[in-house]
């Protein structure tokens, strides 16, 4: 999928996305709140999907990873900071249907965890390597 199909893809879902948050919170629409959140969990589906993929062409014979090609750390970086951003939504429309009673500071936890994350992987790309 070249650059600008995959910057096509994330505004379209990105609109769909805004306007029915935007139906919804104006009360114009009684949908359900799994409903509302449907385009992003589509998008993130079709990221986790392209990431797997990605993953898994490392495990064919002949493959020599030399090439200057992302590692497997941060591949595997990216696949966790997108099942963590589909636990919060999960949770978060949970308890905007009313589904669970939990705290509000219960259901950011998967948030923050990927933000924290981050934050690190951040760290980690700007400072230097110290190696002498």
């Amino acid at each position: 999928m070249s650059l600008a199909q995959r910057v096509l893809l994330t505004w379209v879902f990105t609109l769909v996305f805004l306007i029915m948050l935007v139906l919804k919170l104006d009360g114009k629409v009684q949908w359900n709140w799994f409903l509302i959140f449907l385009p992003v969990w589509i998008f993130d589906g079709i990221l986790v999907l392209m990431l797997t993929v990605k993953m898994a062409g490392r495990c064919k014979p002949g493959y020599d990873p030399r090439n200057g090609s992302p590692d497997l750390r941060l591949r595997t970086w990216y696949l966790c900071a997108m099942l963590l951003k589909l636990g919060f939504c999960l949770t978060l429309c949970a308890r905007l249907e009313r589904l669970m009673e939990v705290k509000l500071t219960l259901v950011c936890i998967p948030l923050w965890s990927m933000l924290l994350g981050a934050l690190v992987e951040l760290g980690v790309n700007i400072l230097p390597d110290r190696r002498e």
